[in-house]
């Protein structure tokens, strides 16, 4: 069986973006999943004199793990726009130890937000950029309003929790071609 890896672009211990990304996993059909949490890498700002001291063990090993999957499911936090600081640390180091971030594998790529716009912003960024970096059908999803749309563990705006499952079902397609 294809196994994909879940995550958010975030370190939050209360993440909505994790929330959103390990409830798409949960409706993975034909496909198991691994739920992996940001904060459980612990990495210096990258920059060019750091790497000349060598890849932190933490950036090994996440760059590593995503050797062992068929694809991925990632759901992005924006601030003020952009990645979150934590992601785009794990991004710039894990895309110096192997240029193809996401492997050449499926990524369904997701955002949420509080607000009515739902991380439109950030996503469109992880789309223009991901594509190039290994992402080898990306497939995206934005959810607005996540507090108005996702009580008690699931979606209850019907309209969203059906758009969200056809792109799951998509992903998942491509994932076990």
């Amino acid at each position: 069986m294809k196994k994909i890896l879940a995550f958010a672009g975030s370190t939050s211990s209360t993440s909505i973006n994790k929330k959103l990304a390990t409830f798409a996993a949960e409706n993975l059909v034909n496909t198991s999943f691994d739920v992996v949490d940001l904060r459980d890498f612990t990495l210096p700002i990258y920059s060019e004199d750091e790497e000349k001291n060598g890849f932190p063990e933490d950036a090994k090993k996440f760059s590593a793990l995503l050797d062992h999957y068929d694809g991925f499911i990632l759901s992005l936090a924006e601030h003020n726009g952009s990645y979150t600081v934590a992601f785009k640390n794990i991004f710039d180091w894990s895309s110096r130890i192997e240029a193809q971030v996401f492997r050449d594998k499926p990524l369904l790529l997701m955002a949420t937000s509080p607000g009515a716009r739902g991380g439109l912003t950030v996503l469109e960024t992880g789309m223009a950029r991901f594509s190039r970096q290994g992402a080898k059908e990306l497939i995206s999803f934005s959810f607005p309003s996540f507090y108005d749309n996702f009580k008690e563990g699931t979606i209850v705006n019907i309209e969203l929790l059906t758009a969200l499952k056809e792109k799951v079902d998509t992903f998942e397609n491509a994932v076990n071609q």
